[in-house]
């Protein structure tokens, strides 16, 4: 068995990859390994006579694929087996978890989703007390208990009235988390301006809100409609199979069309595990991440609330995004692709907004991770004060400029991963079309960190010659990788 955790937790084809047995064991792991940690936190408080006695317990979350409650149970009894009580939180967005770990003072959370993927697939997220997404080095220990430790894994199984129990908390979770939200959303100035009482601060804005019949499909309505917004509802009738097909943030063009058929001020889709959002103006075109960033960006600035007047973004931004930041006197700081490295730099050098064109963006004043309602309950507020002064929300987006752009992916086989840069021919091939591209112009290439890819991105001052040198370069990788 290969690694287990990659960037963004374990996932693979549910059951058959992801399976039963690996499940029980990372609930296990995890469990043993936070105790360990906790052990020795306990020593050192003990001798200031702080040592806690109460239970220790760990949520558990998930969106709603299929194998989303085998999965559960798995986990449920790997954590409770060692002697941890297990919460189950139900059907939650991503960023619930994190953000319940610490109103619950639990030692950790487990989200089980594969966020974007299809159905087939799913995937365990580990967050800890603080409500972060766990350390590599944890990670790494967990792994080592599971891959080389297994023995001393299974000593740690309690019995008798040691064992863990497993608790029913959906309920509670799901209305405690909406309250957050709504909590947030009243925090605007609009709040201020219009006094206590009067205007909520979406009243007025008609949204069109595509859940992919994903997490969002229980949160999401409740949360807008408490915030005054007159709500349409689209992907919001999962299955358990149908999450993320055709709808949601990897299919925003049935979100445009949706909207400007309702004759909508803006939409809102949402990915499966409502930890990113991407949205589209009135007239049907699409705002990424980029822009939302850009737009918050001005917006905190203006009312002295980002933090150091800096974002952090990453190397796929597009660079229309960074000429509109250097206009508006904000800096922008760019790291790897991954929300982990975007959270890393920013908690790091204190910033408190950050994330990916993909539409994953951390506000650190609110969340400890990527929450895509959160990011839209910002942003809607936003484009509502500008609606009610008559600036929809296509004027705010207009002087954001975007270079022509384009992403392809090819699929490589197993035996061709981490193998594109030692190629000299393809390597060569791209230098030629940097050189092509000029000083406004670039070609980054890079492996997908959860999905067997090479990302292929070119961008430039022309459509014509971004599309000719990505297909280039897409044709040749191809013959070579599989």
């Amino acid at each position: 068995m290969g690694r287990i955790f990659g960037t963004d937790g374990a996932r693979g084809v549910a059951i058959t990859e992801l399976s039963v047995e690996l499940a029980v064991d990372i609930g296990r792991a995890a469990a043993v390994t936070l105790l360990k940690h906790l052990r020795s936190s306990d020593d050192n408080a003990a001798k200031t006579s702080k040592k806690s006695t109460r239970r220790l317990k760990i949520l558990i979350g998930k969106d709603t694929r299929i194998s989303g409650d085998i999965l559960e149970s798995a986990l449920a009894a790997g954590i409770a087996s060692v002697g941890v009580d297990a919460y189950i939180i139900g059907t939650v967005p991503t960023p619930a978890v994190a953000y319940l770990v610490t109103k619950y003072h639990a030692e950790a959370g487990v989200m089980i989703s594969a966020s974007h993927n299809p159905a087939l697939y799913n995937g365990i997220k580990l967050f800890s007390g603080d409500g972060f997404k766990l350390p590599d080095e944890i990670e790494t220990e967990i792994e080592d208990f599971i891959l080389d430790r297994r023995d001393d894994l299974i000593k740690e199984q309690k019995s008798g009235d040691d064992v863990g129990l497993i608790v029913p908390y959906a309920q509670n979770a799901l209305s405690d988390y909406i309250h957050h939200l709504v909590s947030v959303g009243r925090e605007t100035d609009e709040v201020q301006v219009y006094g206590a009482g009067a205007l909520k601060p979406l009243d007025g804005l008609s949204v069109v809100l595509d859940c992919a019949n994903g997490s969002a499909a229980v949160t999401a309505e409740k949360i807008f409609s408490q915030l005054g917004a007159e709500c349409v509802i689209a992907g919001g009738i999962p299955n358990g199979k149908n999450i993320n097909l055709d709808r949601g943030s990897t299919h925003i063009d049935y979100l445009s069309k949706i909207t400007t058929g309702l004759c909508a001020d803006v939409g809102i889709a949402f990915d499966g595990d409502a930890d990113r959002c991407l949205a589209v103006d009135e007239t049907g075109a699409v705002v990424d991440g980029d822009k939302i960033i850009a737009l918050l960006s001005v917006y905190l600035k203006e009312r002295g609330l980002l933090a150091k007047d800096t974002a952090v973004a990453t190397v796929m931004s597009n660079m229309g995004f960074h000429s509109y930041m250097r206009k508006n006197g904000i800096n922008t700081v760019c790291t790897k692709v991954g929300d982990r490295y975007v959270l890393e730099e920013m908690v790091k050098n204190g910033y408190t907004l950050g994330g990916e064109q993909s539409g994953h963006i951390i506000m650190l004043d609110h969340s400890t991770t990527g929450d895509g309602q959160l990011t839209a309950v910002k942003l809607l507020a936003l484009i509502n004060q500008n609606r009610r002064a008559g600036k929809p929300f296509s004027q705010l987006v207009k002087d954001i400029p975007d270079f022509p752009q384009r992403l392809v992916n090819l699929t490589i086989t197993a035996d061709k991963k981490g193998r594109w840069e030692t190629i000299p021919e393809l390597t060569a091939l791209i230098k030629r079309a940097e050189h092509a591209l000029g000083e406004n112009g670039r070609v980054l290439i890079r492996e997908s960190g959860t999905e067997p890819l090479l990302r292929i991105m070119a961008e430039g001052e022309t459509t014509d010659v971004v599309n000719e040198w990505t297909d280039r370069i897409y044709e040749f990788a191809k013959a070579l990788l599989t």
